[in-house]
């Protein structure tokens, strides 16, 4: 029997799209902070929330987006998201103060918000259902790819040609990215009847409460992946690996470009048991040989095997937090599940950033990979657990009906 076919016209575009917006994201995430403590002379703390305003206005904006895409379609949600997104790109030449560059972050993180909502609802709904593990892998390393590509974009813009050519840069990648989501064909999942909307709460309008639970487990290990985005540069300096630094995340993304024609199909055989448990243990054993490193070796052995350890749980959640909801309701469970997600990464950032003050980074990372372990707890109890209970509640029920 033939499979049927993933790499689609629009399945490369809305990927592409994807890769262009969180390129955009990583380009400004690692360089405005130094641009404010250099040029704005602004202090630290104002300095980190040019993040944390991006962030917090980008999980306000996902319920609201999740719901739009259930009453107006995912095409009209998304064109609008990425016009929000590039407009304000074009906004960052003009400010002079940190109180106009916030402003500008605060509609940046709307659009942002808004636009990965509408491309992780389109994915989903273009994926045949049969491939869907795999076909979701696929379509998160685009953002992995980004992740290791715009770091290295926006530190080699801002060094080497300056902030105008640093923002002319991130201009480009927005529209680039609207420009591909323009040839995404029209998608709309089910449209809820009045009666159904009148007869749904406003809370659940806005969330779906079948995604919360992976949500919350996905939030958690969150947690320890800010930790490696925030600190893991620094601790190559403070271990005299500096010259490897930014390896890390290259090593990261070549172990998940090898395994993820593997682990997506086999989430799509198995189930996501079979890949979540294993995957914990290798990021936490990750985890832990990075807070062992003293050479280059243990070092990107830690990339590899937290790349793949974290690198396939993060689409392995998103796939279920999608599986679990009705189809006309995957734009509210994406929105749902990253909305949580981000939080534990926006949290996880400041947590971190006081432990880290009060600990040296290989004590950090130590503990990090116990973490983990009672990440694998959770799982189990919000999802393992819950799962049984659902399938045997169902086999009784199929039972009855045969009686």
């Amino acid at each position: 029997m033939n499979k049927p076919k993933l790499w689609s016209k629009d399945f490369i575009s809305v990927s592409l799209s994807n890769f262009f917006l969180f390129l955009t994201f990583y380009i400004l995430l690692v360089t405005l902070p130094s641009y404010a403590m250099e040029e704005l002379h602004s202090s630290s703390s104002m300095a980190g929330l040019m993040t944390t305003v991006f962030l917090l206005s980008a999980i306000v904006s996902r319920p609201l987006a999740g719901q739009w895409l259930e009453r107006s379609g995912n095409k009209k949600v998304l064109l609008t998201a990425l016009i929000i997104f590039a407009s304000a790109s074009l906004l960052y030449f003009f400010p002079t103060t940190i109180s106009g560059f916030l402003v500008i972050r605060l509609l940046h993180g709307i659009g942002f918000g808004m636009a990965t909502t509408a491309v992780g609802t389109i994915v989903a709904d273009i994926i045949p259902a049969s491939r869907r593990g795999e076909g979701m892998g696929y379509f998160v390393m685009s953002t992995n790819m980004a992740m290791v590509i715009g770091p290295f974009v926006g530190l080699l813009a801002i060094q080497q040609w300056g902030p105008q050519i640093l923002f002319s840069l991130s201009v480009i990648v927005a529209i680039a990215s609207l420009l591909t989501g323009l040839s995404v064909k029209h998608t709309k999942t089910e449209q809820p009847s009045k009666i159904e909307v009148l007869s749904t709460s406003s809370f659940h309008r806005l969330f779906e409460a079948s995604a919360v639970p992976i949500a919350i487990v996905g939030s958690f290990m969150a947690i320890v992946y800010s930790a490696l985005l925030s600190f893991v540069s620094i601790y190559a300096h403070e271990i005299h690996l500096a010259s490897v630094a930014s390896l890390f995340f290259v090593v990261y993304a070549i172990v998940l470009l090898i395994s993820r024609p593997f682990t997506g199909k086999w989430l799509d055989q198995y189930g996501p048991n079979v890949i979540s448990y294993p995957c914990i243990a290798l990021f936490a054993i990750g985890m832990f040989i990075l807070s062992q490193s003293s050479g280059v070796f243990t070092f990107l052995l830690s990339a590899g095997m937290i790349g793949l350890g974290w690198g396939t749980l993060f689409p392995t959640f998103q796939t279920i937090a999608i599986q679990d909801a009705e189809p006309r309701k995957r734009g509210v469970a994406t929105a749902t599940f990253l909305s949580i997600y981000d939080t534990g990464i926006a949290l996880g950032s400041f947590l971190v950033g006081v432990i880290a003050a009060k600990m040296d980074y290989s004590s950090l990372y130590f503990f990090c990979s116990f973490y983990i372990l009672f990440g694998a707890v959770l799982y189990y109890f919000l999802h393992t657990r819950k799962q049984a209970s659902s399938t045997k509640v169902k086999k009784q029920q199929t039972k009855m009906q045969e009686i």
